[in-house]
């Protein structure tokens, strides 16, 4: 490894070891909960190594040891073949490991700059340490295309664009060994596809990388192995030229798994939503949704496809009532609300919408609460939860909570753990399992299987389409353009706040939509 200086990193000899990684016999618990046990796994130096498995697999868990976020029970750790301790991430930082989390590890109120610096300074004296990093910073912009405004705060980037700060926060440290949690999520399938060319540039300079991911077209396309986890064990490594998505599916849910969405032809009915004229501006009083028209049917899916940005979280928060907006909302025929005030959201379940949102962390959950506390959210005045007047019927939630974790299939199945406890895939079944079970007769949905292993996808798709048959409408916002082609009945294309136009699923392409998706052409 070299003397690297932006990570503070020691120079070492020559590695001996033809494996960057090696893990052997890692095992953690988190009270009765074994999220990693006797794990045993290498990672060939130079390579793209993935791992993939369930949500609440371990996986996760077990990245975070490596990167000294979490202390094994037991275990050791080997870095280009020497036993190396990590108990925190300073400790990996110095040993050459990078990592890129799911849920990001920013400081809201601090500038792109600040946070790609914090924990990296060169001493208590911070001007030069800025000057040094706004430089590194905009050469690593500039070479690997992921530009972001290096004095703007956090608070105020995109999710998106937070992404890319985790990613260069990574390089700027130059890490020989990468790990990616789940780091497409955010990301529209060209910036996915520049991120892997990226990654591959990085492989061929003799980097390390370790990729977490759901995707098995990425698995597929990007990786030279890839291992398996199931319920905390590590169930198998292979070449990935010598697997196939279906069989990695299997390894990962021990059954086999659909892999395509099975769904008959939509039979719509009467008009369950209409919006008029639709505009939202944001903080500043720019305007961030332009005048957008469009109906909705019962028994229809309407998926909203669009490059992260464009106007489609605008567009669920103010049918979710978040947001302020002019013009008009119409469901079942009685005009909405549209001041963005606290109590919207409750007006609006109580008119028959449920919300899934697209940032469960921040609109979907608390995180602090327990699981059953998080299903109450919205649904408090149902007088099922009631036990009177005054209180409400906590053991009717919890029950209730049990049995919509076992239909769900959220691990680990305990009402009482706080939302903080459960991995991102799972945080997403409770958000997903609380407001699809309300029998709603809108169900806004926002990216809904961000994060979400293979077997849950097809659950989560299945009770997608379980509910247009219902006769439900559905509003459907993803940036997998996958999920929007094979989940909706009608497609609009949104860019600049505005739809493009509307396209069917049958008879359109990756190609068409593509270039709506740039804001070339448009048809009504």
């Amino acid at each position: 490894m070299a003397l690297v200086e932006n990570g503070g990193r020691q120079a070492t000899a020559a590695p001996t070891s033809p494996f960057a990684i090696e893990l052997k016999g890692i095992s953690k618990a988190f009270g009765p909960v074994q999220a990693n046990k006797d794990i045993n796994f290498a990672v060939p130096r130079g390579t793209i190594h993935g791992i993939i498995g369930e949500n609440g697999a371990g996986k996760s868990t077990l990245m975070s040891i490596l990167y000294g976020f979490y202390k094994a029970d037991a275990g050791q750790i080997f870095i280009n073949g020497k036993l190396t301790a990590i108990p925190d991430s300073q400790s990996a930082i110095r040993a050459g490991i990078g990592m890129v989390f799911q849920h990001f590890k920013l400081v809201q109120n601090f500038t792109v700059l600040e946070n790609v610096i914090l924990g990296a300074e060169d001493g208590p004296m911070l001007n030069s340490s800025l000057a040094k990093a706004r430089k590194v910073l905009g050469d690593l912009s500039r070479e690997y295309e992921l530009d972001v405004d290096p004095d703007a705060l956090i608070e105020d980037l995109s999710v998106g664009h937070q992404q890319r700060v985790e990613i260069l926060k990574a390089l700027y440290r130059q890490a020989d060994i990468l790990i990616l949690d789940e780091p497409t999520g955010v990301l529209t399938p060209d910036e996915a596809d520049h991120l892997f060319r990226i990654l591959n540039g990085l492989k061929d300079q003799g980097k390390t990388i370790i990729l977490i991911t759901h995707k098995l077209r990425e698995i597929m396309e990007a990786t030279d192995n890839v291992s398996v986890m199931r319920r905390g064990t590590m169930v198998d490594t292979v070449k990935t030229a010598e697997s196939s998505p279906e069989s990695l599916a299997e390894l990962m849910v021990g059954r086999k798994v659909l892999l395509e969405v099975d769904k008959g032809t939509a039979a719509p009915g009467a008009v369950v939503l209409t919006v008029q004229d639709l505009k939202v501006k944001d903080e500043h009083g720019i305007e961030r949704l332009k005048g957008v028209s469009f109906d909705l049917r019962a028994g229809e899916i309407l998926g909203i496809a669009g490059v992260a940005g464009n106007g489609q979280s605008e567009l669920l928060e103010a049918l979710g009532g978040i947001a302020r907006a002019t013009g008009k909302i119409t469901l079942n025929g009685v005009d909405l609300p549209l001041t963005g005030a606290q109590a919207n959201g409750q007006t609006r379940r109580e008119a028959g919408i449920a919300h899934v949102p697209e940032d469960r962390q921040h609109l979907g959950l608390i995180m602090d609460f327990t699981a059953w506390e998080n299903m109450a959210f919205g649904y408090h005045n149902d007088p099922k939860y009631q036990k009177n007047a005054l209180f409400m019927d906590n053991d009717a939630l919890r029950a209730d909570t049990e049995k919509k974790m076992a239909t769900y299939d959220v691990r680990p199945p305990i009402p009482g753990l706080q939302a903080k406890s459960f991995s991102g895939g799972n945080q997403q079944k409770i958000v997903v399992a609380r407001e699809m079970e309300q029998n709603p007769d809108l169900l806004l949905i926002g990216q809904p299987t961000r994060g979400v292993d293979i077997g849950a996808i097809e659950f989560i798709h299945n009770q997608i389409i379980a509910l247009r048959d219902q006769g439900k409408a559905i509003l459907l916002v993803s940036v997998e353009l996958d999920e929007i082609m094979s989940l909706s009945d009608r497609i609009a294309v949104m860019f600049d706040g505005r739809i493009m136009g509307f396209s069917d699923p049958e008879t359109t392409n990756e190609r068409e939509l593509g270039l709506l998706m740039a804001g070339v052409g448009g048809k009504a």
